[in-house]
């Protein structure tokens, strides 16, 4: 069942991608091999995925109108992408699965979790809501049934896998001007340029490395920013602590080329007199802060 739910997520970020590009799409079976690859590389059947992708695509008209009955006020294109398509995902195995291999609850279930990974802070209750109406109009199939007894096991915070990742807060002078490059989620905030730092490779010069990959630009680390601290859910081994150390880097002032990444859709640099007018996590803003105080003494 592990593969399973590994499976789902592998569609579903599948499905974004294939949303997200529309048109210009490349084919499904591309999409989902680099998925695999990238996500589940121990997956070596993916046929389950296979089924979900073609379904959800074959269905989509239909899915989208159910979708929108049972939730008047959100019209499919003013959903997130990531919600939208988790709803899809999981209305497809509502319907349209075999119920004696996915259970309604279970389809539901497993759109929820999908939610809470890989959408905003709302989204699980969101998608709960949007799946329960459609559920309670299908008669509640499977109310009844006895649930499997068994309990998942709960990871003490102590005994979690560590992820160590880098970031930064890059500046560069253009003329008079000191400007701060941030790049764009789809969840609609700013926040910096990181990424995984590989074991064995120092925080410092894995986040220049990471930068460079992200957005393009050569950095040099100018201070320590301090370190933040998050749990996050992994598709395939379940919650880990991700360890963000955070530094202040300088660049030259040069165009942004922002990586094809999931879960980001713009790069851009900005005036250090409009950075408090952006929408950070509340997480990012005491390190941005931190930085913008170090720069402005800089400037004196």
């Amino acid at each position: 069942m592990a593969n399973r739910h590994l499976s789902r997520s592998v569609a579903l970020q599948s499905l974004f991608e294939w949303d997200f590009w529309g048109e210009h799409a490349p084919e499904t079976p591309a999409i989902v091999a680099r998925n695999a690859k990238e996500f589940a590389p121990g997956l070596s059947d993916l046929s389950f995925i296979d089924i979900l992708i073609k379904g959800v695509i074959a269905k989509k008209r239909d899915l989208d109108a159910i979708i929108e009955k049972a939730a008047p006020e959100w019209p499919i294109d003013k959903i997130s992408p990531v919600d939208r398509n988790v709803l899809r995902l999981g209305l497809y195995e509502l319907l349209f699965a075999d119920r004696g291999e996915v259970p309604a609850k279970v389809a539901i279930n497993e759109a929820i979790e999908l939610a809470k990974t890989f959408g905003g802070d709302t989204s699980g209750r969101f998608v709960n809501g949007v799946l329960g109406a459609v559920y309670k109009e299908l008669g509640e199939p499977g109310k009844d049934a006895q649930p499997a007894k068994k309990k998942p096991t709960e990871v003490p915070y102590e005994a979690m896998p560590i992820q160590h990742l880098g970031g930064a807060v890059v500046y560069a002078h253009e003329g008079k001007e000191v400007y701060l490059a941030f790049v764009h989620d789809i969840f609609g905030h700013w926040t910096l340029s990181k990424g995984k730092i590989l074991e064995g490779v120092s925080p410092d010069a894995g986040t220049v490395s990471k930068v460079k990959e992200e957005i393009g630009l050569t950095v040099a680390i100018k201070a320590d920013l301090g370190t933040n601290e998050y749990v996050a859910n992994d598709p395939e081994i379940g919650k880990i602590r991700k360890q963000v150390h955070y530094y202040l880097a300088e660049s030259s002032f040069t165009d942004l080329k922002l990586a094809k990444k999931p879960g980001l859709d713009d790069a851009k640099w900005f005036k250090l007199s409009d950075i408090l007018e952006l929408n950070f996590y509340n997480d990012i803003l005491p390190i941005v802060t931190k930085a913008i105080t170090i720069l402005s003494e800089k400037e004196k």
